[in-house]
C-alpha cells in the first residue's frame, strides 16, 4: 500500500527524473532503484506527456538542492506537455521544513506546466519515512498557482511532535477543475479536514481521506465534514472514502442518515477498524442499499457478520468488498496505516 513507490499516476505509468548532476554521479540510490540510464531517460523526453514524471531527492542525506533539481527538468523537458507530476522527498527528513522546496518549486515553475492535470505529492514509502513523520507545508498556494489540475493527492500531514512550521495546510478555498482530491495520513488533524470541508470544489467527484489514529493527531470527528456529509459542500461528489479509520463504526453511524450517503455511488470504508456493531447499522439503515459499491476491507467484523453483510448487499445489486478480517489484538483495534 505505501510500501512500494507509484508506478502508476493519472492514468500514466511513472518515469523517475534524474539531473544531469545526477547522471553524472551515479551514487548508490536512497531506494536501491536501478542506476539511471541517460538513453531511456532521452527517449522518455521526446515523449514526455506519455509519462507521470517523479521528482525526488535522497530523504537521507540529498546531494542536489531540490529547487536547482527541479529547475533542471523545467530545462530538459517540454513542460507544458507534462501531464501527471509525482514528488518525493524534497529535502532530508532531518530538515526544519522537509517539504518546502517542493511546494515552493511548484509555485514558481507553475506557469510552465499549463497541461498538468495530476499533482501527488508525498510519494515517500515507509522504508524511507514512517508515514507519520512525513512533514507537509501549506500547499494551498500549490492548488491555487494550478488551476486546471483536476486530480491532486498527498501523502504526509506532519509530525506531531517534530517540525513545528511543517504541518499541512489545505485551506484550499475555491478550486474549479479539481475532481479528485485525496489525503493519505496515519492522523488526519480536524483542522486540515474543516479547510477541505469548507473548500468550493463545484467539480469535485472523488474525496478520499484516511483519518488514522489519535496519536498522531488524527482528531477529525463527522463533524469536521459537516457540509460533505450533508450533501451541501460538493454537489458532484461520487465517491467518498473515509479510509484507515481508528474508528470506523463511529463513522458509520454518522453516515446511516446522512444524505451525502444518498447522492454518491461508492462508500469506501477500507482500511479501518468496522466491527460487528457497525455492521450491524449498515444493516439497518436503509440508504447504503442504494449505493453501488461499498468497500470494507480490512475489518474486524465476525465470520458470521461478514457473510450476513456480503449477502445483503450481493442481494441488494451492490458491489461489496469484505475481505481481509482482522483479529483484534486484547481491547486493541489498529487500522490498516499507522506505527
Amino acid at each position: 500500500m505505501i510500501g512500494d513507490h507509484l508506478s502508476e499516476f493519472g492514468g500514466l505509468p511513472v518515469f523517475e527524473y534524474v539531473s544531469p548532476a545526477g547522471m553524472a554521479s551515479p551514487t548508490e540510490r536512497y531506494d536501491r532503484r536501478p542506476a539511471p540510464d541517460a538513453l531511456a531517460q532521452l527517449a522518455a523526453l521526446r515523449t514526455v506527456r506519455d509519462y507521470a514524471w517523479r521528482l525526488g531527492v535522497d530523504s537521507y542525506e540529498p546531494e542536489e538542492d531540490f529547487r536547482e533539481y527541479f529547475a533542471s527538468f523545467v530545462e530538459a523537458a517540454e513542460t507544458t506537455e507534462v501531464r501527471a507530476m509525482v514528488i518525493g522527498p524534497a529535502d532530508s527528513s532531518e530538515a526544519q521544513e522537509p517539504g518546502t522546496p517542493a511546494r515552493d518549486a511548484l509555485v514558481e515553475h507553475a506557469a510552465a506546466f499549463t497541461g498538468l492535470k495530476s499533482l501527488f505529492i508525498g510519494d515517500i514509502i515507509a522504508e524511507e519515512q514512517e508515514i507519520s513523520w512525513i512533514h507537509q507545508p501549506d500547499l494551498a498556494p500549490v492548488l491555487a498557482a494550478l488551476p486546471g489540475l483536476t486530480e491532486f493527492a498527498v501523502r504526509g500531514t506532519g509530525d506531531p511532535y517534530m517540525h513545528e512550521k511543517s504541518r499541512l495546510g489545505l485551506d484550499i478555498g475555491r478550486h474549479d477543475a479539481l475532481r479528485s482530491l485525496t489525503v493519505e495520513s496515519g492522523g488526519l488533524p480536524a483542522g486540515i479536514a474543516r479547510g477541505i470541508d469548507a473548500a468550493e470544489l463545484p467539480a469535485l467527484e472523488e474525496l478520499e481521506l484516511w483519518l488514522g489514529v489519535d496519536d498522531y493527531r488524527g482528531d477529525t470527528a463527522p463533524a469536521d465534514l459537516a457540509r460533505t456529509l450533508s450533501g451541501e459542500a460538493f454537489p458532484k461528489l461520487n465517491r467518498l472514502g473515509l479510509r484507515n479509520a481508528e474508528d470506523t463504526d463511529l463513522w458509520v453511524r454518522a453516515l446511516a442518515d446522512a444524505p451525502v450517503v444518498r447522492r454518491i455511488r461508492t462508500l469506501d470504508l477500507s482500511m479501518g477498524t468496522l466491527t460487528d456493531e457497525g455492521a450491524q447499522v449498515l444493516l439497518d439503515a436503509p440508504g447504503f442499499r442504494g449505493l453501488r459499491r461499498l468497500d470494507l476491507h480490512h475489518h474486524f467484523m465476525s465470520e458470521e457478520m461478514e457473510d450476513r453483510v456480503r449477502g445483503a448487499f450481493a442481494e441488494a445489486g451492490v458491489e461489496i468488498g469484505v475481505g481481509d478480517r482482522q483479529k483484534q489484538d486484547g481491547e486493541w483495534r489498529y487500522p490498516a496505516v499507522t506505527e
